[in-house]
C-alpha cells in the first residue's frame, strides 16, 4: 500500500515521502498514529501543491535576506567602550553588544546567534564582523571600537 507520510518515520523516511508498506502496517501502526495518510490522488495533489508553497516561502526568505545583506553590508558600527592602557578593553564586546549596536545605530534587529566572532573582542580597533542571515546568504559589515 502506498502511504504519504505526514511526520517522519524511522528507517522509513521524511515527512513528505510517498512510501510502499504493507497493508497490516499502515492500518495497524502509521494511520492510528497520525505518521502517515492514504497515497489517493486527491491526496498527492495536495502534498504537491504544500511542496510548492514551501519553496516558493523559502525562495520569499531568501530574497528577503538577500536585501538584509545588501543593506548590513553599507554600515560601520562604531561602540564606545572603556579601555586601559594600549587599548586593552575593560571586558569585552561579544555579540549581544555587537546586535545592540546595528539596532540603536541603524535600527537592524538581528538575533546574536547569527553574528559571528571567533573570540570575544578584547582591544581597540576596527574589525570585520561575518552575519550569517540565512542558510545560503552571509554578510560583513566593519565594527569600530572607539574609547569613550
Amino acid at each position: 500500500m502506498k502511504v504519504i507520510l505526514v511526520q517522519d518515520v524511522k528507517n522509513l523516511g521524511k515527512k513528505g515521502d510517498v512510501v510502499n508498506v504493507a497493508d497490516g502496517y499502515a492500518r495497524n501502526f502509521l494511520f492510528p498514529r497520525n505518521l502517515a495518510i492514504e497515497a489517493s490522488p486527491g491526496n498527492i495533489a495536495r502534498l504537491e501543491q504544500g511542496k510548492k508553497a514551501m519553496e516558493n516561502k523559502k525562495e520569499k526568505e531568501k530574497r528577503e535576506a538577500v536585501e538584509l545583506a545588501k543593506k548590513i553590508e553599507k554600515c560601520t558600527v562604531t561602540l564606545k567602550v572603556k579601555a586601559g592602557e594600549q587599548g586593552k578593553l575593560y571586558g569585552s564586546i561579544n555579540t549581544k553588544d555587537i546586535a545592540e549596536g546595528l539596532k540603536s545605530q541603524f535600527n537592524i534587529d538581528i538575533d546574536k546567534r547569527k553574528i559571528v566572532l571567533k573570540e570575544p573582542i578584547k582591544s581597540l580597533g576596527s574589525y570585520e564582523v561575518e552575519v550569517k542571515i540565512h542558510p545560503e546568504v552571509d554578510a560583513k559589515f566593519k565594527l569600530r571600537v572607539i574609547e569613550g
